[in-house]
């Protein structure tokens, strides 16, 4: 940072000061605040930076309005395109990924009491508080980005802020093309099972293009089609005409008021759903999902974090015996054998691109029937010859 724009800072700094001084004046003593806070910062720079050229007065009151109103020194972040995830580890560290790999910014707080100011100008729209009480938020930004805050005393070097970013233009399966992450033949694929209204599970690690991919698949999906989405926070784009969108809420203070996934998925049965999009299964609501897929609910798309198709559907059998109902692990196997059909894996290479690497049919081994026994088929692999060497006559046992 060169001394000019640290200078540019300081003053902005130091007349956001006077402002705020200013105006809690004005409102302790019972005057109107006839200014809009635009008109009220320029004026103010007019009048105290008249030296400064236009442009050095129009960037100073820029700074002014971002540390008042806006998500301070992360704005010049979220405004570059390039941008897929911002994080704040405290004050003085803030990384961003980008094109999949993470790198440190120059970006700095201030201070802790300027972070905690900025993490309250992005919750206090929302509708959402945190405080040592409840000192864990996730959210949804209006530009549809996710948001996670974690504060002292839990974080224990300082406000944690974590913001995960989508494209405006979400890409489609063309695109995902283009970018390497699925090639033609997988493609093909997918778009027939999504067709066929086959019952597909998107699994992988984190931040390997779960979601995209998801968003993506659902292009296929018939525009004449009711289409119902759940998420914790609404982050799927879908391009029907006919589509449904319910997101969970988190209990009050007061520890009233929640609406978890399973809540959600209950109820979109009865709102007669063509298909039913969950952005992820992450807890006991699997069981809720496999009911609906073995009672006439086919085609439904999810995602859920797994390291492999086997590994996926050992966890989705785990999270459907976490509700806790009583029922045999037999007959969770067998629910999920008649309900996923195809689990579609992808991964993280190391040079940050998310690639499809796997798709795998659900089968029941020969001579296993009626045992509560899963498998699963490999139908393509990405790699040299890995498609080709594959033994896709003979399941993988989970």
């Amino acid at each position: 940072m060169g001394t000019g724009d640290r200078n540019t800072k300081a003053l902005a700094a130091e007349l956001r000061a006077r402002l705020i001084e200013r105006r809690r004046a004005d409102a302790a003593a019972g005057r109107p605040l006839t200014e809009q806070l635009p008109d009220a910062v320029r004026g103010l720079v007019d009048r105290e930076a008249a030296v400064l050229s236009a442009p050095a007065r129009a960037r100073i009151a820029d700074l002014i309005l971002r540390d008042t109103v806006g998500l301070g020194p992360l704005e010049e972040l979220m405004a570059d395109p390039r941008v897929e995830e911002v994080m704040v580890n405290g004050p003085d560290e803030v990384y961003v990924e980008r094109a999949g790999r993470i790198e440190r910014t120059d970006v700095r707080f201030g201070s802790e009491r300027a972070l905690r100011d900025a993490i309250e100008r992005i919750l206090t729209p929302l509708g959402r508080r945190i405080d040592e009480l409840s000192p864990m938020v996730d959210a949804r930004l209006d530009d549809g980005s996710r948001v996670n805050v974690v504060i002292p005393p839990l974080a224990v070097g300082g406000p944690s802020v974590s913001i995960p970013r989508f494209a405006a233009a979400r890409p489609g399966p063309r695109e995902l093309v283009a970018s390497g992450s699925l090639v033609p033949e997988a493609r093909d694929l997918l778009e027939a099972a999504v067709r066929a209204r086959r019952s597909i599970l998107i699994t992988g690690g984190t931040g390997s293009g779960k979601t995209t991919l998801l968003n993506a698949l659902s292009g296929y999906i018939g525009p004449e089609e009711r289409v119902i989405t759940i998420e914790d926070a609404a982050e799927l784009c879908l391009r029907q005409p006919h589509v449904v969108r319910l997101e969970t809420r988190p209990a009050s203070v007061e520890g009233r008021g929640e609406v978890t996934i399973r809540d959600l998925l209950r109820n979109a049965l009865r709102m007669r759903p063509d298909r039913i999009v969950i952005g992820e299964v992450r807890g006991p609501e699997a069981l809720d999902l496999l009911t609906a897929l073995n009672t006439g609910h086919d085609g439904a798309l999810s995602t859920l974090h797994a390291n492999s198709p086997e590994d996926a559907l050992r966890r989705l059998e785990t999270l459907s015996l976490m509700a806790g109902v009583g029922l045999p692990h037999d007959a969770v196997r067998e629910q999920v054998a008649r309900g996923i059909e195809i689990v579609v894996h992808l991964a993280r290479a190391g040079d940050g691109s998310r690639k499809v690497v796997e798709i795998a049919e659900v089968v029941r081994p020969a001579g296993f029937a009626g045992s509560g026994r899963v498998g699963v088929r490999e139908v393509w692999r990405r790699g040299p010859g890995a498609a080709e060497g594959a033994d896709r006559t003979s399941p993988r046992e989970v």
